[in-house]
């Protein structure tokens, strides 16, 4: 993920939301890690968070509660006003199984804003979210069901505004 670089372009702030995502859903917290400064700082709701060590505790904490984690990011916005270029927007929208609580379908919707250093890696990562149970009490299934299910593509996925509800 590092070889995106800022300043950034609307082509290249894409490609660093899509290299994220697909970072993400590997769902490796070493791997993840890695991406970031090495005292990058994090808000994740609210969660403070900062370091290397810090973010692959919380990862490997996130990824033991969220099973079957399946995530999609998209360019929200990029400043590309400034010399530096160096911040992105991104909206999200990630499912999962809830392992404290029955194993029960959620989706996490949500928005973060990021801020790069020179060398690609994140050194700030804000992130708001809030989780909604997917379909008849939480089994994913029917109307307000799952997006991703198993074996389809995310990017592919058609996200419809009408399961956009609890």
């Amino acid at each position: 993920m590092a070889h995106h670089k800022p300043p950034f372009t609307l082509p290249t702030a894409y490609e660093k939301v899509k290299a994220a995502q697909a970072l993400w859903n590997t769902r490796d917290a070493a791997k993840v890690a890695l991406a970031y400064t090495p005292n990058s700082i994090w808000r994740n709701r609210d969660t403070f968070l900062c370091g290397h060590d810090e973010i692959k505790l919380f990862l490997t904490k996130k990824w033991e509660r969220e099973q079957s984690y399946r995530l999609r990011k998209e360019l929200f916005a990029v400043d590309t006003s400034s010399i530096s270029s160096n911040r992105i927007a991104v909206e999200f929208w990630y499912e999962y199984r809830d392992a404290t609580d029955k194993m029960k379908w959620k989706r996490c919707y949500g928005i973060e804003h990021w801020t790069y250093a020179q060398d690609g890696k994140m050194e700030k990562r804000m992130m708001s979210g809030n989780d909604v149970l997917l379909g008849k009490n939480g089994d994913g299934e029917g109307e307000g069901g799952r997006w991703f299910k198993d074996g389809e593509d995310v990017d592919s996925a058609v996200l419809g505004e009408s399961d956009w509800h609890a």
